[in-house]
């Protein structure tokens, strides 16, 4: 199982990933009071160490994993989506391809 990553981290991800939705005035959000509520909540102190704080800390990891994933989809998605037809050559260059310039040939040479 992998390690997770320490609850500051899962937070300052999870606050960047709402920065990048919603812009610069993510602090006067929702969703910015309910997880800064929640961290503060499910902090861990001398006193007590349960294991519904891992749990928390487990449940935010997965939701900041879900926030990136979903950013980093709309990103491919708005790159690689159709856009009605698309010539040959215009279609390898989206995937990083040059197509042969001589019919039965290397292509390459000049």
């Amino acid at each position: 199982m992998a390690t997770l990553s320490s609850p500051v981290r899962v937070c300052r991800g999870i606050l960047k990933e709402l920065r990048a939705v919603q812009g610069l005035n993510y602090r006067q959000s929702l969703a910015y009071n309910y997880v800064m509520d929640q961290f503060r909540k499910n902090k861990v102190t001398g006193e007590r160490y349960c294991r519904a704080q891992q749990e928390a800390h487990h449940a935010a990891q997965t939701y900041l994993c879900l926030l990136s994933s979903t950013r980093n989809h709309m990103i491919l998605h708005n790159i690689y989506h159709g856009k009605g037809d698309r010539s040959t050559e215009q279609m390898a260059g989206v995937v990083g391809l040059r197509l042969p310039t001589q019919p039965g040939g290397k292509g390459w040479e000049e």
